[in-house]
Order: structure tokens, then sequence, then C-alpha cells
């Protein structure tokens, strides 16, 4: 999901029983605010098990009246009362849900040990799984929302190229093992192996151990 559509989420677009989240417009009422999406972002995403979990943690900690799920009650607080003064426009709804997201973003990436990246990797990276996981382009990108084929099929290529990558290494690997099993295992014929002896007992019969090797 984008940013946009994680943060107007709703408590009733999840549907714990099917493990699934809806992501669809919202209207404008007394306790939400009106956020609109194109027509083929409108779409239902599962959810796992350990995601749900997490969500109905995440919902027993939360005091009741606030019908969003990712935004914390102060800043709903703020924002009903910007919308009761006339202030909170359509653009603040997918702009300005949380404050000082990105700040806070990057804290949370400082904590974890990781290097800056942007909230959208986190997008980017589901879709490339889905695809590595054999998921069809038109799957993938009913399940993103995409509008055009041309922005999912770069997922698709970024991953073909990969796989291909990948399938090289692994066969100059297997290769270069095989070759040196060869290398280090080498085969004696009996006709080569009698010779041998023959020579040796030969060497061993000379005065003085001439013609030793």
């Amino acid at each position: 999901m984008r940013r946009s559509e994680l943060l107007n989420c709703t408590w009733s677009d999840i549907d714990f029983e099917a493990m699934t989240i809806e992501v669809s417009p919202k209207k404008n009422t007394d306790y939400t605010w009106e956020w609109l999406i194109k027509d083929n972002d409108r779409r239902t995403l599962p959810l796992t098990k350990n995601v749900l979990q997490m969500l109905a943690d995440h919902q027993t900690q939360q005091p009741e009246g606030y019908p969003y799920v990712f935004v914390p009650p102060a800043r709903y607080d703020h924002i009903q009362q910007l919308r009761e003064q006339d202030k909170w426009t359509l653009k603040d709804a997918r702009l300005k849900v949380v404050n000082n997201f990105s700040r806070k973003f990057e804290k949370i990436l400082k904590m974890a040990g990781v290097r800056k990246r942007k909230f959208h990797c986190f997008r980017n990276t589901a879709l490339t799984n889905w695809f590595a996981n054999g998921m069809s382009e038109h799957d993938v990108m009913t399940l993103a929302g995409h509008s055009s084929f041309s922005t999912t099929h770069a997922f698709y290529l970024a991953v073909a190229d990969d796989l291909v990558d990948r399938a090289r290494v692994a066969a100059e690997q297997s290769v270069d093992k095989n070759l040196a099993h060869i290398w280090h295992a080498p085969h004696f014929s009996p006709t080569i192996k009698k010779a041998a002896k023959h020579n040796c007992l030969t060497a061993n019969h000379l005065p003085n151990g001439q013609g030793r090797i």
C-alpha cells in the first residue's frame, strides 16, 4: 500500500475474519475526511497472520472514537479542529495526515541501523518479492493498483534481470566446482599403471640405484 493509502486507512477497512484490508476512498463525515483515489486503485489486499495479530494488538491500545488505524489520537484531534475551521483540504488528506512523517521515518531507520531509504521502498520490495515468488504481471498489477502496465512491467524486468544474473553465477560456480574435482582426481588406465610398475621394477635392479627418479 502507498503511504497515503495506509494513513487514510480506517478500522472498518480491515476484515479480521477474512484477513483482508480494503483500499477505498473516504467520504467527508463527522469522523472521516474526504480522501479520493483512482478507480483502479480501489482493491482488496491480503493480510498475513503476523500482520493481523499486530493490528489486533495495536487496536487494543487505541482509545475509543478514533477511526483511523495509523493516525495518532492527538494528530486526529488536531485535524478535526482544522476541519471545523475549514482549514483542511483534499490535498492535506493526501500529504499532511501525519505531521513530520519523513523525519520520524528517518529516525526509525537510524534506530534500526538501516541506511537512508524512502518509505516507498517498502512497497517496491513487496512487489519485487511477489514477482520473485512466481506471481504473474496481471496479478501484481491488480494488487498494486497500477494504472499503467508499463509500471508493473518495470518491476518484472528488474526481477527477471536478477534471476538471470543469479542463474549465471550458479552455473559458473557449478562448472568451476566440477573442473576442480576433475583436476584433483586424475584417472589412470590399466595400461599406464602397468607400464609405470614395470619402469619402477627396472629402475630398482639398476646398479647403485641408477635411473631412479
